[in-house]
């Protein structure tokens, strides 16, 4: 495969591989009368992207998420044709892994949580549900910057990010599913024809990674 194709094959791939993995976990959670709980869902989705990142870190960055992207925009670590490029690789991925959820996994499961898709829990309003993207989001993506990007990041891979992912699910999973993706909620959706409340799924990440960008790029990242 040529140069220019190998950065958004491994997007693809391990974008597909993460909502597989992701929405999958939330489907046999349902599928198994809540066996795995929020635990073993965050387990799967922190876990998960800590092995895609590091499997892909050398090929693309390991991106895996348009909100990571817009931040490392942001922060002039990619430009705006990669960006683009790179997105449309991730969401493309995303519509793969959701159709791979839905094919092969019990079909009352995948009814019941439309394909693993996030839902925003009903105490939670429209404007609450952005904000707690946004803080989870700006904790993933600084989480991304200082294990990954900083060139004073410590050499441990994905698992920073795979961690951060976990704790983040942890505290928002119950409440916006705790996508911090707008990938990861847009794949499912799609393939069970139900968009409802995507707007929070790509507002609230969106914001907090570009926080989170400019933040690294004025103070946090070493001026040489």
């Amino acid at each position: 495969m040529s140069k220019p194709f190998r950065p958004l094959a491994a997007e693809l791939i391990g974008t597909a591989l993460f909502v597989f993995l992701g929405a999958g976990s939330v489907v046999m959670n349902a599928n198994t009368a809540n066996s795995l709980g929020v635990t073993g869902v965050a387990l799967a989705h922190g876990i998960g992207m800590a092995i895609i990142v590091t499997m892909t870190m050398n090929i693309s960055g390991g991106h895996i998420n348009p909100a990571v992207t817009a931040g490392l925009w942001i922060a002039n670590k990619v430009d705006g044709r990669t960006a683009v490029t790179y997105v449309a690789a991730q969401l493309v991925g995303a519509l793969i892994g959701a159709a791979l959820v839905k094919g092969l996994l019990p079909s009352g499961a995948v009814r019941v949580t439309l394909a693993g898709a996030p839902r925003i829990a009903d105490a939670v309003t429209f404007g609450t549900a952005v904000w707690i993207e946004a803080v989870l989001t700006f904790f993933l993506v600084c989480a991304v910057f200082g294990t990954a990007v900083s060139p004073e990041a410590p050499k441990v891979g994905g698992f920073g990010i795979g961690l951060a992912i976990f704790v983040d699910v942890l505290v928002g999973g119950h409440l916006t599913g705790a996508a911090m993706n707008p990938a990861r909620a847009l794949g499912p959706a799609v393939i069970s024809a139900d968009l409802h409340g995507q707007a929070v799924w790509w507002i609230g990440p969106l914001l907090g990674a570009a926080a989170a960008g400019w933040l690294w790029r004025a103070v946090l990242l070493p001026k040489s």
